[in-house]
């Protein structure tokens, strides 16, 4: 049982404290917090919160990073609200992606009318790569 610490002040020093919808309670002799049984929670990798928050400055919908990642974009917003990500505001600029493999990315940079007036970041998505391509609007 001591195994366990308080999620509010990290303690180990708590009492049983009754039952609650079967689960046991727990208090904390040096805060009174009372606490339930630890849920073990689903985690996802830093690589997709990393990537996510880089697609979401780059311009794209939560929705967006949704089916690219395959993470909800609930947890998006809550990773972008967690972190404070502030996106750049510019109204001249379009964004676009692609998901490419080694091959398509290698036909697409050779061929320079898809470079021109733009401007493209590429970054890895496991086994793929996702150009990220930004255009300014026509006036």
């Amino acid at each position: 049982m001591k195994e366990k610490q308080c999620p509010n002040c990290q303690s180990s020093n708590y009492i049983k404290s009754g039952v609650i919808k079967g689960r046991q309670r727990f208090k904390c002799k040096d805060c009174n917090y009372y606490f339930t049984v630890f849920k073990a929670g689903k985690r996802i990798n830093d690589y997709y919160v990393n990537k996510a928050l880089q697609l979401y400055l780059e311009g794209l919908t939560y929705r967006e990073i949704e089916r690219i990642l395959g993470v909800s974009h609930v947890s998006v917003m809550n990773w972008v609200k967690k972190y404070n990500i502030k996106r750049p505001y510019n109204k001249n600029f379009h964004t676009s992606y692609k998901i490419l493999n080694n091959s398509e990315l290698v036909a697409y940079f050779s061929q320079p009318e898809n470079l021109k007036n733009s401007g493209v970041i590429v970054t890895e998505l496991g086994d793929k790569f996702m150009l990220i391509k930004w255009e300014r609007f026509r006036d």
